[in-house]
């Protein structure tokens, strides 16, 4: 029903063009930045022009939802079906259009985040209780498992009321959310996001002026919000304001001490500027929470198993299994590096786990990997 789309995530950057670093390793020891600014009078969206629904489009939504469907479950399926379908919005999943309800009416076009804020927008519109909620963190596979995953924070999706009890829409089929799962947030720290988001992309572009302007409005609608001081301190770096940047860093650690992006920054922003004790302390700190993060310990192994490096890989995946012990992607991972060791016991029991945990949707895809193994065994013992 729904498209396959890319990760959706709350935009937490990594700062001064460093990249993120693994376990065992040292953040870079000099941090050079040539910032080339650009000024832009970008034009920020007021919340009410965030969430405005295009007459067409509410035009749309009563003939093909409202009129046509009397109870709140015939509307939801009715609303999803308007969204998806080529005769209706024909929504296409673009991962840079973080676009306004009216935008994305206009484009056809959107990302996670502006698809749940339209989905939210239009179910309410609709008379169906929805919500949008947010994931603090996330691990994404594309369409093909063993082609690559990505590890995000801060992903949103929609929350929505199917008969008396609240499930998921989610535009990401092949996501695995951390143990706590979607949380209800307020319309000021959806807003929050969305201004991020646009700030981050602002910056990205090397348009400071208009981040800096996207990044204030996320702060005007929730000062609270974490990602968006980090990335602040970024923004702050590379106009070489490194009293700004690290007040900023600072702050982000305050509201949230367990972020890999703004413990990274830090730790790299205070090698720059020679304080090595604090960057050290920073770096202890990351290794002691990626120690603890499931996900962060699964990003390991798979970097690790790329580079055949599998006994790491094990090492990486054990622990993934050992804090997340019912996600079945962390165990076929392990099933994965086993067998590719040549422990195929050990293999052998990880993919009837993941198959147990998988549940339906999972069960043909373990099953086809179980009896290709099998006959991988029994070729092997026949040229014996």
């Amino acid at each position: 029903m729904y498209r396959s789309a890319a990760h959706c995530l709350c935009l937490s950057l990594l700062a001064f063009c460093v990249p993120a670093f693994g376990a065992g390793q040292a953040p870079p020891a000099d941090v050079v930045t040539t910032p080339t600014i650009t000024v832009s009078a970008a034009r920020v969206p007021t919340p009410e022009e965030v969430f405005a629904i295009p007459a067409d489009l509410r035009a749309m939504l009563q003939k093909r939802v409202i009129q046509r469907s009397y109870s709140r479950d015939q509307r939801l399926q009715a609303l999803v079906e308007m969204i998806f379908d080529q005769h209706g919005l024909d929504l296409q999943y673009d991962a840079d259009a973080t676009y306004t309800v009216s935008d994305i009416w206009q484009h056809r076009r959107a990302n996670c985040l502006a698809f749940t804020l339209l989905f939210v927008t239009l179910a309410r519109e609709a008379g169906i209780q929805a919500r949008v909620q947010e994931v603090g963190q996330v691990v994404s596979w594309y369409q093909n498992q063993d082609a690559g995953v990505v590890y995000s924070v801060g992903h949103v999706n929609a929350g929505v009321d199917v008969g008396g009890r609240f499930g998921t829409v989610d535009l990401d089929r092949n996501v695995l959310y951390d143990r706590r799962g979607p949380v209800p947030v307020s319309r000021a720290r959806a807003l929050a996001h969305f201004y991020n988001n646009l700030g981050a992309e602002r910056l990205a572009d090397g348009d400071f002026g208009g981040a800096r302007a996207f990044f204030d409005a996320s702060l005007a609608q929730d000062s609270g919000f974490a990602p968006v001081w980090n990335n602040l301190g970024v923004l702050d770096h590379r106009e070489g304001n490194n009293e700004a940047a690290r007040q900023a860093l600072d702050r982000s650690l305050q509201l949230d001490g367990r972020q890999d992006a703004a413990l990274t920054n830090a730790s790299a922003l205070f090698r720059s500027l020679g304080l090595t004790a604090q960057a050290q302390s920073l770096e202890r700190r990351l290794k002691s929470v990626q120690r603890e993060d499931p996900f962060a310990q699964y990003m390991f192994g798979a970097r690790a198993e790329r580079a055949g490096q599998l006994d790491q890989a094990i090492r990486y995946y054990r622990q993934a299994v050992r804090l997340y012990d019912t996600a079945h992607q962390f165990h076929f991972g392990l099933a994965r590096v086993y067998f590719l060791a040549g422990q195929l016991k050990r293999a052998d029991r990880e993919l009837l786990r993941a198959q147990e945990l998988g549940g339906a949707p999972e069960q043909a895809r373990y099953q086809a990997k179980l009896d290709s193994l099998a006959r991988w065994r029994a070729q092997q013992q026949a040229r014996r």
